[in-house]
């Protein structure tokens, strides 16, 4: 006998709810009771009927968590799971639609969320038109009033632009696989800068094939930027989401396709009346500044009279400060002679006084401590030198006598 824990019991129960296809995909009806939106921006809650309470939950950002209100009968989407903690079934839901919504009309709009999470309806990816296309294709029933109402458009506003018809079944079973080979043969026509894949009005059901996953793929794969016009201004299809552009009527698609030619020749002529305007002010201008030259020129002309006492009152001046400082430099040169003489060693020997020096080591004797008593000694006088030998050193104030 096994015995199992409560643990893996529902652990058990969940991996086996979860991997069960049917319970991964469904659709529930029921009315809502015990709502609670906490500040995560989940919502909790329950549905019911006759017999039967089901819990769910529906994380923030799904899709209708506007439609939730306590009595409230919902159509909701999702997949069943097991909250182990407390081993409660719940369904995660990602969809809710009020009651009375049509299964076709839910599928659509799970299919959707599911392209938009992939990122087939960001405005970032989208590509802007060009401004003056000189080749557009047109994917639309050839039968239709459709290509005649876009070829009335075109050649009014912009008859430069050249239009490719790429005929198409735009309804029926056989409508999606045609508008996707329409769409590949446009891409591989050469010089093709605009696609419009248009028809005109029409049931949910006959636009069923602009609902297709294939052609919303289709359309986002085209390296030609594509304007939708499908259906009228209230009816959005998958294809009108991602496209490049989305025109309320075929019409609008042509209008947004290409410039209109009388607005770019009002454009035109406003721009050059005002080119012209400017360069008549820049050639009045010139001629004014041409006129008030001469005396422009004359009134800048240096005054030479003027300068050149300027400069004569200058180098006087500079011969006055010139003079000066040759006199001060003189008296400052002389003082300076007078005390190099001062200095000069012959002028005192002149005075009487004399220069020792020992007679072998040539060192100036300036003390008699530096003597010693035979020693030869050398006297520089003012007129020669004398020789003489050490026989008595006498200290200055002392009588003493060395030996």
């Amino acid at each position: 006998m096994n015995i199992h824990t409560v643990s893996e019991v529902s652990s058990y129960l969940k991996q086996a709810i979860e991997a069960d296809p049917v319970l991964r995909d469904v659709w529930v009806k029921g009315e809502i009771s015990n709502l609670a939106t906490p500040p995560s921006g989940h919502s909790y809650f329950s549905l019911h009927d006759k017999n039967s309470i089901l819990r769910c939950v529906m994380f923030r950002n799904s899709v209708g968590a506007e439609h939730l209100a306590n009595g409230s009968l919902i159509i909701t989407h999702g997949r069943l799971s097991l909250y182990e903690v407390r081993g409660d079934l719940q369904l995660i839901a990602d969809l809710v639609h009020p009651e009375g919504t049509g299964e076709k009309q839910l599928e659509l709009e799970q299919l959707a969320k599911r392209l938009k999470s992939e990122g087939l309806f960001d405005e970032s990816r989208k590509r802007t038109l060009p401004k003056f296309p000189s080749k557009i294709g047109v994917i639309t029933s050839p039968a239709g009033a459709v290509w005649h109402d876009i070829q009335t458009v075109v050649s009014r506003r912009y008859p430069l632009t050249e239009l490719i018809l790429s005929p198409s079944l735009v309804q029926g079973d056989e409508a999606c696989e045609d508008l996707i080979r329409a769409i590949v043969q446009c891409n591989q026509e050469p010089g093709i800068e605009v696609l419009i894949i248009a028809r005109g009005g029409g049931s949910f059901e006959d636009l069923s094939a602009f609902n297709e996953e294939r052609l919303a793929r289709a359309v986002f794969a085209s390296r030609i930027p594509i304007i939708s016009a499908i259906g009228h201004e209230t009816d959005v299809t998958l294809a009108d989401m991602v496209a490049d552009k989305r025109a309320a009527t075929p019409s609008a698609a042509a209008e947004l396709a290409v410039p209109d030619s009388r607005e770019l020749i009002r454009r035109i002529s406003f721009c050059s009346n005002r080119l012209h305007t400017q360069m008549r002010t820049i050639l009045n201008n010139a001629r004014e500044l041409t006129l008030r030259l001469p005396s422009n020129l004359m009134a800048s002309l240096p005054d030479i009279d003027s300068s050149r006492i300027t400069v004569d009152e200058h180098l006087k001046h500079l011969a006055l400060l010139t003079k000066h400082h040759r006199s001060m430099n003189r008296e400052q040169l002389g003082n300076y002679m007078t005390h190099l003489r001062s200095l000069d060693p012959a002028q005192t020997l002149q005075r009487g006084y004399s220069i020792i020096q020992n007679g072998n080591t040539g060192e100036i004797i300036s003390n008699p401590s530096q003597t010693k008593l035979g020693e030869s000694i050398e006297a520089t006088i003012a007129h020669g030198q004398i020789r003489a030998v050490i026989t008595d050193v006498r200290e200055l104030n002392s009588r003493t006598k060395h030996s």
